[in-house]
This record gives C-alpha cells, structure tokens and sequence, in this order.
C-alpha cells in the first residue's frame, strides 16, 4: 500500500480529533473526581492565561488618593450649609461680697464639721468602756489566806479594807 502524504489539512483534522477526544476525556476525569469526593463536577477547560497582576507605584497611589481627597472635600462642601459662628458667651466673673459669702459657707460648714467630731471624742472619752455587770445570785467569797490577814493585822492597816477589796473580787 502505497503511504498517503501528510498534508497540512490532515494534520489540522488528527489535531482537531485528537482535542476532541482529550475534551470527554478531562469531561469523564472531572466526573469520576466529583463522584469520589461528593463536590460537584467541574469540567477543567483550558482558559487562557492569567496576566500578572500590574502594579502601581507609590506616585500613582499617592496622586489618586490626593485626588480622592479633593472629590471628597469638594462634595461635603456642597452638603453642608455655612453655619455662622455663635459669639462665645464672656466668661462670668465673680463679685468680691459672693467670693466671700462663698468663704464664710465654707468655714461655717467646716466648723460645725470640727465641732461634731470634738463632741464625738469628748463623749468617748468620757465614757470608758466597761463590762456589762453580770447579777448573780450570791457572790462567793474569796478565799484568803491566813496568813495575809494576820500581817496585815499586825502592820496595823485596817483588816476592813483587805477583806472589802478581796470580796469585791480586787476591782
């Protein structure tokens, strides 16, 4: 058999098959893949190239945000209307009779201040603090040694006062 020359117009035809082909293919990939993890199926189609991303320079940047700033000064100028200043009200000045009365409040007030907290330390030192006396039926009496009295006795101070002061319980 005699071999057919490739011309031009065969080669496009075998490629535009053979893309054809790869098409159902990736179609059939994307479906499996789907199946398999539960998302839905995508068809990876070739797109073209993503273009790097240009970047501005710091000029640039700075003259649109000067420009911003200009568009939005002008645009609040035109919203608000001019308000006039109110005259600040002048400041309020004290007179020397209400300066004084003022003092003389003052010292009063804090004289009866000093005047209540001398009367309360007055009053607590005037009152010492003392036990509650507990009432009881007949009291016991000490006793005392014998000893002690008869040298107290043979001193010659009264035995009265000893015996009072140890029956009393020594207060």
């Amino acid at each position: 058999m005699p071999t057919p020359k490739l011309t031009s117009e065969i080669v496009n035809a075998a490629i535009l098959g053979m893309e054809a082909q790869k098409e159902k293919l990736d179609a059939k990939i994307a479906e499996l893949r789907a199946w398999l993890t539960g998302g839905p199926a995508e068809i990876a189609t070739p797109g073209p190239p993503k273009r790097k991303r240009r970047k501005m320079s710091a000029a640039g940047r700075k003259a649109i945000a000067e420009a911003q700033r200009k568009r939005w000064a002008a645009s609040k100028k035109a919203a608000e209307p001019p308000v006039p200043e109110a005259a600040p009200k002048p400041k309020r000045k004290l007179s020397a009779a209400g300066r004084k009365a003022i003092i003389a409040a003052t010292n009063k007030r804090w004289a009866a201040v000093r005047a209540a907290k001398a009367q309360q330390e007055k009053a607590a030192t005037k009152k010492p603090a003392r036990k509650p006396a507990v009432k009881k039926g007949a009291k016991k009496s000490v006793p005392v040694k014998k000893a002690a009295v008869k040298k107290t006795a043979a001193k010659g101070t009264a035995p009265a006062a000893a015996q009072g002061a140890t029956e009393t319980g020594g207060q």
